[in-house]
């Protein structure tokens, strides 16, 4: 029985879907402002898990997941820019071509990592109309208000808005996170609709019934989350840092227009470190998938990495780590290589282990030491194999395409292979790194190592 960490309740619940067995799952998506990093994939890794474990149970799964490419400014106080329109400024380029950029390095990213995303990724400029009619569901049922810059949500008049985050109001101020805007009458209330400067022309833009302007963060979750799951669904899922104010502001404004329970399993991710330090500019400390795989790592390796640790537990990113996840991962693969790939059964009573591990708050570091268990095991490689593929229908290491690894010097390779290595080589030099990635991913299918030693 599939048991999950629950935040609403604070409780780890046994799961109960509202219409079993079809679960209704939504992902808070990327803002494609700037590059996803390794912190970021860490919890998209863990929704990936989430649904796979979802499946293994026999549970038909519609995921939904958006992609912000508008509306979310800078401060989760509703002031400053919107960080689509700094991107564009940033790298020189239109707030559409920038928002498509880095919707495909998520992508990329997530190709790379064996992430398997929804076919359809929801954009919040697609879905403009929804957003403006749940605004207007809310203003007639009372809960907004105008300021000089916008539509606001006013959160004294939903009750339970502090249930998700339980926070102590009367402990709110204005601070560091939080910024005065005028006309605002609660440091909680927030923005459904944002006026376009008056002096100025935003890229993206549009008519509303309250003037010109686009729509604010939370908005475009709730709009989409209900279009394609229904007003009541059952999972949800974001990071740590929405609970306080995007997943709460979620809550507020889809019950106040519904009158109905919003969500029923609210799942959130912890945090990844570098070094023992956030991850930040200043310190240089942020690395992306590509230059993951730039430093030579196979991206599965970082994916094994992930699995290393509990999904609700801090994590610390160190290439000492990564580099021992990668060795654990082609000693695994050395030894899967010469497994049969045709097989009838596996062993049950490892199979029943993993079943309870993963169905335990998604214990993956429980699942990866029962897979290691079985690969000791003195059962014959037939066995193993139908139960260390059946384990890898949850983990996504992709070890059905395990292959001897080749580790050779120069006169030991294939003129084939020195070719491609030649023609990365150039392509590095020529700073086009996805095209030398796909050299590389090729040479590695063939079976060779590619360390890179700068």
């Amino acid at each position: 029985m599939l048991k999950i960490y629950n935040t609403l309740t604070r409780t780890i619940e046994e799961f109960k879907p509202i219409s079993p067995p079809g679960v209704g799952i939504y992902s808070c998506g990327p803002t494609v402002y700037d590059y996803q990093h390794i912190g970021h994939m860490r919890r998209y890794v863990g929704d990936d898990i989430l649904i796979r474990v979802l499946q293994y149970n026999g549970f038909a799964v519609h995921h939904v997941m958006n992609i912000t490419d508008v509306g979310h400014l800078t401060s989760d106080s509703d002031t400053g820019e919107d960080k689509i329109e700094k991107g564009a400024k940033k790298f020189g380029k239109s707030v559409w071509d920038i928002a498509k950029m880095f919707e495909q390095q998520f992508k990329d990213s997530c190709q790379e990592l064996n992430i398997q995303l929804p076919k359809d990724l929801m954009h919040a400029t697609s879905f403009i109309k929804e957003q403006i009619v749940l605004i207007q569901t809310l203003e007639e049922k009372g809960y907004t208000y105008k300021t000089g810059d916008g539509i606001y949500f006013a959160t004294s008049k939903f009750p339970d808005y502090f249930k998700l985050s339980r926070q102590n109001p009367k402990e709110l101020k204005v601070g560091a996170r939080v910024d005065f805007v005028e006309g605002k009458k609660n440091v909680t209330d927030f923005a459904l609709w944002k006026f376009s400067p008056k002096n100025e022309k935003r890229q993206m833009e549009w008519e509303s019934p309250w003037g010109t302007g686009f729509p604010g963060w939370h908005i475009e979750c709730s709009a989409m989350s209900m279009k394609a799951l229904g007003d009541t669904f059952d999972i949800h899922t974001g990071g740590i840092d929405h609970i306080n104010i995007h997943h709460t502001n979620e809550i507020a404004q889809s019950e106040a227009a519904t009158g109905k329970p919003f969500v029923k399993y609210w799942v959130h991710h912890a945090f990844l470190m570098v070094n023992e330090e956030k991850m930040s500019k200043s310190l240089e400390n942020i690395y992306t998938v590509q230059d993951i795989v730039e430093k030579g790592y196979d991206p599965l390796s970082l994916r094994y990495l992930y699995l290393q640790t509990h999904y609700r537990q801090e994590m610390n990113f160190t290439f000492e780590a990564l580099s021992a996840a990668q060795n654990a991962l082609e000693r695994l693969r050395r030894e899967i290589s010469v497994f049969e790939r045709s097989f009838s059964e596996g062993i049950k009573e490892y199979e029943e282990k993993f079943l309870d591990a993963i169905n335990d708050d998604l214990n993956m570091p429980k699942a990866l030491s029962i897979l290691w268990e079985v690969m000791r095991s003195g059962n014959s490689n037939s066995l193993k194999a139908g139960t260390v593929f059946k384990f890898d229908e949850v983990l996504g290491l992709s070890l059905r395409n395990s292959k001897p690894i080749i580790e050779a010097n120069e006169k030991e390779m294939p003129e084939e292979v020195k070719q491609m290595l030649k023609e990365r080589e150039k392509l590095r030099k020529e700073k086009k790194y996805q095209e030398a990635d796909k050299i590389r991913n090729k040479i590695i299918e063939m079976g060779y190592k590619v360390e890179d030693k700068e």
